[in-house]
């Protein structure tokens, strides 16, 4: 298993690491530990959605418990538990299982990040996950945004939390993961929800990508992956030419949108949404608030998903 995004990372300082006790996630944190990561924090998130959820939780407290006992003296692994009724956050902002899975997560880290002022994580999304995410973005028309959404280091604002986000195995491939595991003799917890062909990924990654697969060749995953690596990058380039900063403004200039290209509007108010943890963002709803901009636009409120709106007021573009 080949990775080199653990360089830039120094092993002596402090990071959290995403754990849920299925093998990707244990084949990373076995990996940090190896190259000698001395302050891991494992943060684990109960998602009450499984009855084996709290021997999930079980199985993460030994595995940190074994780590610590083989590694005493010379490093030390702490553990974060924390548990979210995701099915009613779901219920709530009207949102699929999935969607409240990821919010409540991410929610979870930025806590810890707080409580620990450790920024950074470790997130064990790997090459196979690379290309799912961009197939499922690419059906859903998001643009090149969406197509380089996974990146392998990324900055996300969660609840005031700016929180950097590494993802250290996506240039490697699940049976590549398998083998380390293999090899290794880890133990992990298997997630049975991941045979449920309900779950959009869970099609994708067993119908639609065999499916392609056995229509267009067996390299199409390797291809579909150097197109999401080059959509990445692009993505960070065009970043760089944005002269506001969304992630830090709760309203917008409407003379500052008008004088950016069309392209630049967009991804200026898909960024700027994300940051006011607005979800469900389509092509749609960008449109409809770049129709603010429109001066002969009578209209000054545009709807947005989950009943919440975007007002035009005093050359100021803000959610009410």
């Amino acid at each position: 298993m080949k990775t080199t995004l653990f360089r830039g990372f120094s092993p002596d300082a402090r990071y959290l690491i995403g754990v849920s006790g299925g093998r990707d996630s244990v084949t990373l944190l076995d990996a940090l530990v190896d190259l000698g990561y001395k302050k891991l924090i494992v943060c684990h998130l109960n998602h009450k959605l499984r009855e084996a959820s709290g021997a999930d939780a079980r199985f993460v407290r030994k595995l940190v418990a074994a780590y610590n006992a083989k590694i005493e003296g010379r490093a030390h692994v702490d553990l974060e538990l924390g548990s979210a009724n995701v099915a009613a956050l779901a219920q709530k902002k009207k949102m699929s299982i999935e969607v409240a899975a990821r919010e409540a997560r991410y929610s979870f880290f930025a806590r810890m990040a707080k409580r620990h002022r450790c920024h950074t994580i470790f997130l064990a999304h790997h090459a196979d996950d690379l290309v799912e995410t961009f197939l499922i973005n690419l059906f859903r028309g998001t643009g090149l945004t969406g197509l380089a959404a996974m990146r392998e280091v990324s900055t996300r604002r969660i609840d005031d939390v700016d929180l950097t986000i590494v993802r250290p195995l996506l240039s490697v491939w699940r049976d590549e993961i398998d083998s380390y595991v293999r090899e290794h003799r880890l133990k992990f917890r298997e997630d049975a929800s991941n045979k449920n062909l309900l779950p959009l990924r869970n099609r994708i990654r067993r119908r639609v990508i065999p499916y392609l697969e056995k229509t267009f060749g067996r390299n199409i995953r390797q291809n579909i992956w150097r197109t999401a690596t080059i959509a990445a990058e692009e993505e960070n380039w065009i970043d760089n030419q944005m002269r506001v900063s969304p992630h830090h403004e709760d309203r917008l200039s409407v003379k500052g949108l008008r004088a950016m290209p069309v392209a630049l509007q967009r991804r200026t108010i898909l960024k700027w949404l994300r940051a006011q943890d607005v979800s469900g963002i389509g092509f749609e709803a960008i449109e409809r608030v770049r129709s603010l901009l429109d001066p002969a636009a009578r209209v000054a409120k545009v709807n947005l998903p989950r009943d919440q709106h975007v007002r035009r007021r005093a050359g100021k573009i803000f959610i009410e």
